[in-house]
């Protein structure tokens, strides 16, 4: 789920052979956009909670329940992902999965656990901490690395994370960044913290909307990650766009696959700690 800083590694890439792309500012005219994508974002979720509408995505085309409990199943939301808005794009991909034998307060207690995001989601994540819950907001932040694209460059990242019960088997959560900010040759002595906004533009902003239903024996879990990063000029479009595709896809199974390793360890600690009775 936070692997999320690979939507847009194809950008980085693109920076290693094109210097004066370095740098640059996010412009007001792109926050304006990202804000309407989500508002559509979220207005389609609530339409997943009126009466005789589906609340998961695997219902709503009949046999897609019995495909997710054999395989994952990741890909863009929509045939144009990522999104042209203006001076950015914006990554918008969808994961599904199903986790046997497991009950939703399985998965949440791993979800809600930020202390652990740097065990749980490494090398993606080397740092996390938890600020605090009201209950059903949960506060925290993340360092995020790409060590395999460029070894120098970090987000610092604050996260806020709502949820919301909708009965006893299903929840959903809302998870958006409040702050992002770059952290300029991370690891060197020259390593410095951008001003918010400013710096390569590889993520500017990320969200995600989770649904969990538990049935069928275990829980079906669907992933929602948006990203929002600088554009790829024309000219590189055609080149970069199936790469910045092929990374998403990867960069959410990665996600869901460590979410569904540290439930699993987290029920066999349980199992073996709890006597025998």
């Amino acid at each position: 789920m936070v692997n999320k800083i690979r939507l847009a590694a194809a950008v980085l890439i693109l920076l290693r052979v094109h210097p004066g792309m370095a740098a640059v500012i996010l412009k007001e005219e792109t926050k304006v956009a990202w804000e309407a994508y989500l508002q559509e974002t979220n207005a389609a979720m609530q339409a997943r909670l009126q009466p005789g509408a589906h609340f998961l995505w695997l219902d709503d085309e009949l046999g897609r329940a019995e495909k997710i409990r054999k395989a994952l199943r990741i890909a863009p939301v929509g045939a144009h992902i990522p999104k042209k808005v203006p001076s950015g794009l914006i990554h918008d991909w969808l994961g599904v999965g199903f986790i046997p034998n497991v009950k939703i307060e399985d998965i949440l207690r791993i979800l809600r656990d930020y202390d652990r995001y740097k065990e749980i989601y490494r090398p993606g994540v080397i740092d996390s901490i938890s600020h605090g819950t009201d209950g059903m907001k949960d506060l925290f932040s993340m360092r995020l690395v790409n060590k395999s694209v460029v070894a120098k460059t970090a987000l610092d990242t604050d996260c806020e994370v709502s949820y919301f019960r909708v009965d006893d088997r299903r929840w959903y959560s809302i998870s958006n960044t409040t702050h992002i900010q770059e952290v300029d040759k991370f690891g060197t002595p020259e390593q410095r913290t951008l001003p918010e906004d400013q710096g390569t533009g590889l993520i500017w902003r990320l969200s995600s909307i989770t649904r969990l239903e538990e049935r069928d024996g275990g829980v079906y879990a669907e992933l929602e990650a948006i990203a929002l990063s600088r554009d790829i000029p024309a000219a590189f479009r055609l080149v970069v766009t199936p790469i910045v595709r092929r990374v998403s896809k990867d960069s959410l199974a990665t996600s869901l696959h460590q979410t569904k390793l540290a439930v699993d360890d987290s029920m066999a600690r349980r199992k073996r700690e709890t006597p025998d009775h």
